[in-house]
């Protein structure tokens, strides 16, 4: 695995930042949820991402929409359970990394937060005669960059 940098540059006086790298979750669903939560409070993001999880607010989809019916209250949508997981976790480990350096997470926004392609994990799925259909894994990788208000 490659080091990737942070694609922003931000004083490190007033920020905290987080990286998962190679995550096993669907592209697209990623950048519909990171364009969500961007320039959310910290507190407001956590309780949203609570609800995506628990199936009770939906993530709205406006460039990936093939396949996303309408939720009430909006256009379409949908409930990426697993993204929303994944997001969480680099959420809390970003307010840890605000807390170390002795910043309040509570009185943070999302700066940045940018989703970019992983490498892709080759695999291959048997089938009959000797033959193989591709069955290859994407991954993804997230950036997050917390500011204080």
């Amino acid at each position: 695995m490659a080091r990737v940098n942070y694609s922003v540059e931000a004083d490190p006086n007033n920020t905290a930042r987080a990286m998962g790298y190679e995550l096993h979750i669907s592209p697209k669903k990623s950048i519909e949820l990171c364009n969500t939560l961007r320039g959310m409070k910290t507190t407001t993001a956590g309780v949203f991402l609570e609800d995506v999880i628990n199936m009770r607010r939906p993530v709205p989809f406006k460039k990936y929409t093939a396949g996303a019916g309408h939720k009430p209250g909006m256009g379409s949508g949908k409930y990426p359970v697993k993204v929303a997981r994944e997001i969480q976790r680099l959420l809390v480990s970003a307010e840890e990394n605000a807390r170390y350096k002795g910043l309040d997470p509570e009185e943070m926004k999302i700066m940045h937060i940018a989703v970019r392609k992983g490498r892709v994990i080759r695999g291959f799925m048997p089938r009959a005669m000797g033959r193989a259909t591709p069955k290859n894994t994407e991954t993804v990788t997230i950036e997050i960059i917390l500011q204080e208000v």
